[in-house]
């Protein structure tokens, strides 16, 4: 008989964790997964500027509408 008062307080529980769930410690997580501080990613910014040097050598060779195939690019 006492089976619907059981479930009455489970049903508030699973609530609870479904709606209430917003007390995560951010830095907390960031701290145990090894994060660093989002405004301080250097190592990508030195890697897209290093990409975009070595790039820029091989596009001075090509004009703007050169393409591999010998054709021009652009809308016939």
């Amino acid at each position: 008989m006492g089976r619907g008062r059981a479930k009455a307080k489970q049903v508030k529980v699973a609530r609870q964790l479904k709606y209430n769930s917003g007390g995560t410690d951010l830095d907390r997580l960031r701290d145990e997964l090894g994060v660093g501080e989002p405004d301080h990613n250097d190592d990508a910014d030195d890697i897209n500027d290093e990409l975009a040097d070595r790039y820029a050598d091989y596009a001075e060779g090509y004009g703007p509408g050169d393409d591999d195939d010998g054709r021009t690019s652009g809308r016939r």
